[in-house]
This record gives structure tokens, C-alpha cells and sequence, in this order.
């Protein structure tokens, strides 16, 4: 029986992937954060689970790449098209399927994420460099970004973040470079822990309690810099490792 259980979980996050697909569509963004919340809890306790239980698998690897490509490829992908369509004046659901292209469809380039997404997943697992840092930007911190962007914009209408997010051409070029993201060979910290010694952890210790300091401050608004600093100190940490 236990060897079902990483199995079930990592279904469990598909399961929540196309829930959230829905409840996007019907413009209902706190349905969505659970779910995606629910999905990053699957996702990353099922491999934790899996090697507790000793029953790690090429199937539940490749179970695994499928649930995060809808929970944190289509997802997001879908999340930033409402956003483009909103920002055009444009409803996200029309009456017609018609009318979705009667305007310029800007909307679509929102759907390179979930191609980039896929094409990060299959990296990912091909590539044995992975297994202590990340090459490129993990599809969940990507997924966590453009939720924070719908999140911005709904809870706080009123800011200068949502006066920039109004902006089609601005949300456009960050689908660009989200996608570039996804597969570039920037080397980044891996939350993988062999040790909970400090020497060896630093960096991540420091991202942990940075991002609920800010999280506890700036809540929503703070995702975005989280993104940053998760950049930065990956960057500042590749310097010195070429260094030592």
C-alpha cells in the first residue's frame, strides 16, 4: 500500500492543477491560490514521502513532470492570458468562440509559458547537473510570479503594480521573459537540504528567512522581489563559488 502513497500525492497536485483551469476561467482567484497552494504542498511532499518510504520510481518521476505541466505549465499560462485579455478591456470568456479572435489575439503569446514549461520539465529531467541546483527557473517559483501578478491586481487595484499590470505590453514582455527563464542555463539555489548545518546552507537559509520577512510584510506584493532576491543570491553565490 505504501508504495502507492508518493503516487497519490503527486496525482492529488494534477488533480488541483485542473480545478484551479477552471475556476481561472470563471475569474475566481482565491479558489485558484488554494489550489495552487494545495498542488505546491503535493508536489513537494511527494518526493519527500517517496524517499521516506523507499519507494522512488522512474514512474513517479515521470507522473510527476505530467502534474507539475498542468499545475505549473497550463496553469500559469492560463492565469496570464486572462491577464492579457483583461488589460485589452476584453472579457477572458466570451459569448462566442469567435469573438475570441475578433480582437488582436495578444492573448496567445500568454501560451509560450506552458510550452516553455514543458520544454524546462523534460530538461529537467534529462539533466543530471540538477540534482543539487536548478538551471533556469523552476516552473512552481514561475507559477508563484504570475499568480502574484493576477494577485496584484485584484487586491490591491489601487497600486502602481497594477497600474503597470494594466499594461498588455508590459505583461506580454513579462511572458517573454518568463519563458526565456524557464530554460535558461542560469545556475540557481536548489531548496534541497542533505544537511541542516548552516556551512553549505547559507544561501538558503538566507532566501527561507528573507521571503517570510517580506511575505510577512509586503504579503502578495512581496512575490515578485522574493523572485529577485532568489536571483540575486543564486548569482552572488556562483560568484563565489568560482572564487573558492
Amino acid at each position: 500500500m505504501k508504495r502507492h502513497i508518493p503516487n497519490a500525492m503527486t496525482s492529488a497536485n494534477l488533480f488541483c492543477g485542473t480545478l484551479a483551469l477552471i475556476y481561472i476561467g470563471l475569474g475566481q482567484i482565491e479558489p485558484v491560490l488554494s489550489l495552487l497552494g494545495l498542488g505546491l504542498f503535493f508536489d513537494f511532499f511527494d518526493g519527500f514521502a517517496a524517499r521516506a518510504l523507499g519507494v522512488s520510481s522512474p514512474m513517479g518521476k515521470e507522473l510527476d513532470s505530467l502534474a507539475d505541466m498542468v499545475s505549473f505549465g497550463v496553469v500559469p499560462g492560463f492565469i496570464m492570458a486572462r491577464l492579457i485579455m483583461e488589460a485589452q478591456g476584453e472579457p477572458f470568456l466570451p459569448e462566442s468562440p469567435f469573438d475570441l479572435f475578433a480582437e488582436t489575439p495578444f492573448f496567445l503569446i500568454a501560451f509560450l509559458i506552458p510550452v516553455f514549461s514543458a520544454l524546462r520539465l523534460a530538461k529537467f529531467n534529462l539533466d543530471e547537473r540538477q540534482s543539487d541546483s536548478f538551471f533556469g527557473l523552476p516552473t512552481p517559483a514561475n507559477t508563484l510570479l504570475i499568480a502574484s501578478f493576477w494577485m496584484i491586481t485584484a487586491f490591491s487595484p489601487e497600486s502602481i503594480g497594477t497600474e503597470i499590470l494594466q499594461n498588455p505590453w508590459i505583461l506580454i514582455g513579462l511572458t517573454l521573459l518568463s519563458s526565456f527563464l524557464l530554460v535558461s542555463e542560469i545556475k540557481l539555489i536548489a531548496l534541497k537540504f542533505k544537511s541542516f548545518a548552516w556551512k553549505g546552507n547559507e544561501f538558503r537559509y538566507i532566501l527561507i528567512l528573507a521571503s517570510l520577512i517580506l511575505f510577512a510584510v509586503f504579503q502578495h506584493i512581496s512575490i515578485p522581489i522574493i523572485i529577485l532576491l532568489y536571483f540575486i543570491l543564486s548569482l552572488v553565490q556562483n560568484m563565489l563559488d568560482k572564487k573558492s
